[in-house]
């Protein structure tokens, strides 16, 4: 007397089943937002290093165009577009690896 049947050992198994399917969806659920995340993050990454290498490139131009600038003073402003340039990219590749070592779902 007292003792559990089968019929209850089965209803709890089910139980733990049920429980465990939904916490399945849930980290399936994190995984997919995680993904969305990861491609909204590459997608600024990329957008990043465009609009830098953009105005960067504009402002090179109206250097060489400008006559008030003396050489020694457009020689100092190219080097430091050219340092700019350097780390914007390096913190693009940084980024970018960054991102793609995210963690990825199975």
């Amino acid at each position: 007397m007292g003792d559990t049947s089968e019929r209850e050992f089965m209803e709890k198994i089910v139980d733990v089943k049920t429980k465990s399917s939904k916490k399945i969806a849930e980290i399936r659920n994190d995984f997919a937002k995680i993904q969305k995340l990861k491609a909204e993050s590459l997608k600024k990454t990329e957008e990043l290093m465009q609009s830098a290498e953009d105005e960067l490139e504009k402002l090179e131009q109206k250097i060489v165009k400008s006559k008030d600038l003396v050489p020694e003073s457009r020689q100092r402003l190219s080097g430091e577009i050219a340092t700019s340039k350097h780390e914007v990219t390096e913190k693009y590749v940084d980024l970018k690896k960054r991102i793609s070592a995210a963690i990825v779902p199975e």
